[in-house]
């Protein structure tokens, strides 16, 4: 009654179709929406325990209960796993470590582990669909160790998933040749702090990353039980048709053309700058080359016709605005490369440049902390510059800029007019203004819509907003 297939078949067969949960017509249809609905025909046939007149979600575990004080059955939990499929045979993938002894699946003893793969030169497929393996009769022909017993070796080979589902931990002690990983090593570096990958990925590889590391973890090999803390898909990118990128549709676009003709500082900002890392976005070539416009900027800052630091840059002292909207980027950079917001990164540097690039005269204390926060959006420019600034050894190896606080602070505001609340005016003061001062200051401004008139009402909420009641 609440199952459209077991319906159909009822039905189809003309089988009684017993209502159990109220709510809908079961002799036109199969009611399903069984959360709405509530529970019938559901009782002992001595009347001892029933649960009509339950909701759904209240009668399984009042069931549940009642079976496990009579003795029937115990609470447990179901995983719909399914099989993992090794049917690709390879000859690279690991070898499973056991024989065969007169029809009998033995493992290996554990000091014999791990089990190498032969060296051939015939890594074809045997044609039988087992792994190339099966074609090396001096490997295949061993003996038992506990019993003496010919042998022969199990010829399957696990998928590339299971070499590839523990790499992280061999990133940690790749030269370690006695253990998988040092333990003081393991427990320094795990678990990873961030990964990121395609939702995909999270159902495929990562669920068998997790098993093995749970494994590991339950073995003693691993100190934490996660081996990931925090995971973030990264969004598709679309073809300039807003459709994804496909040959059949013809909308692929070929990155190395894309960095052939605008640089692969270019190519790597832009991706960057298209939008929210986990946001799905289509690709403009015409934002390409707004953004290698943007770089053309920078480095105009920084370097004359001739290829040499322009006489622009000067070892003079900022001005406080400058120092204040270097310390501000400073500060949103950092904070929007830990939240990976890089498209706003980018545009706070790009009104940096901006900036910079209306002054006369470029200090070296804004700039330099500039090139190096610009490092890891656009390396390579931003190493050549830290060059022509006069700089060794590489920019990667300097460090990051740190902010003041106190500095990011701007020392005025801007304060919107209104009149009946409709915005008529801006007004710009110091963080230190009185609310009488704000009001002169605002009077001047908005005389035009005032008309002399007396305000009925003047609301202020202080340095954010003043409006005039007329």
């Amino acid at each position: 009654a609440h199952d459209e297939r077991d319906w159909a078949f009822a039905h189809q067969y003309q089988l009684p179709i017993r209502e159990v949960i109220a709510g809908g017509n079961v002799q036109e249809a199969a009611f399903t929406d069984t959360s709405r609905g509530t529970v019938v025909n559901s009782a002992t046939s001595d009347g001892s325990f029933s649960i009509n007149g339950l909701i759904p979600s209240e009668a399984i575990p009042t069931v549940t209960e009642w079976l496990a004080k009579q003795g029937k059955g115990t609470k447990a939990v179901n995983y719909k796993l399914r099989d993992w499929l090794f049917a690709r045979q390879r000859y690279w993938g690991e070898p499973f470590p056991i024989v065969w002894v007169d029809g009998e699946a033995c493992p290996i003893p554990e000091q014999q582990l791990p089990l190498i793969l032969p060296e051939t030169s015939n890594f074809k497929p045997s044609g039988t669909g087992e792994s190339p393996l099966a074609n090396l009769e001096t490997w295949l022909a061993t003996t038992d160790s506990s019993t003496g017993k010919p042998a022969r070796r199990e010829t399957n080979t696990m998928p590339q998933w299971a070499g590839s589902c523990w790499y992280y931990l061999r990133f940690i002690d790749p030269k370690n040749s006695t253990q998988l990983v040092d333990q003081t090593k393991e427990r320094y570096w795990m678990p990873v702090d961030l990964y990121i990958g395609g939702s995909e990925h999270a159902v495929l590889h990562l669920l068998y990353a997790r098993f093995w590391h749970k494994v590991l973890f339950d073995i003693g090999v691993v100190s934490t039980p996660e081996p990931f803390l925090k995971l973030v898909h990264q969004g598709i990118v679309l073809g300039e048709d807003n459709q994804k990128m496909s040959k059949s549709r013809g909308n692929v676009v070929n990155p190395d053309e894309m960095i052939d003709q605008f640089g692969a500082d270019a190519v790597r900002l832009y991706e960057m700058f298209m939008g929210p890392l986990e946001a799905m976005k289509p690709w403009s070539t015409r934002g390409v080359e707004g953004v290698t416009r943007f770089l053309e900027r920078v480095w105009r800052l920084i370097v004359d016709d001739q290829g040499c630091l322009s006489g622009t840059v000067v070892s003079t002292a900022a001005s406080l605005d400058h120092q204040r909207l270097l310390h501000q980027t400073i500060k949103k950079v950092t904070e929007d490369i830990e939240a990976l917001r890089f498209n706003t990164a980018i545009s706070q540097m790009m009104i940096l440049t901006n900036e910079m690039t209306k002054a006369s005269q470029r200090p070296r204390s804004v700039i330099e902390p500039f090139v190096l926060l610009l490092a890891p959006f656009a390396p390579h420019v931003a190493e050549e510059l830290w060059g022509v600034l006069g700089y060794q050894p590489s920019i990667s190896q300097q460090p990051w800029p740190i902010f003041d606080p106190a500095m990011t602070v701007s020392e005025r505001v801007t304060i919107p007019i209104q009149i009946n609340g409709k915005l008529r005016a801006k007004l710009e003061v110091a963080l230190e203004v009185s609310r009488e001062e704000v009001e002169r200051l605002a009077r001047v401004e908005a005389a035009e819509w005032l008309q002399g008139k007396e305000p009925k009402k003047v609301i202020y909420v202080e340095k954010k907003l003043l409006n005039f009641v007329v």
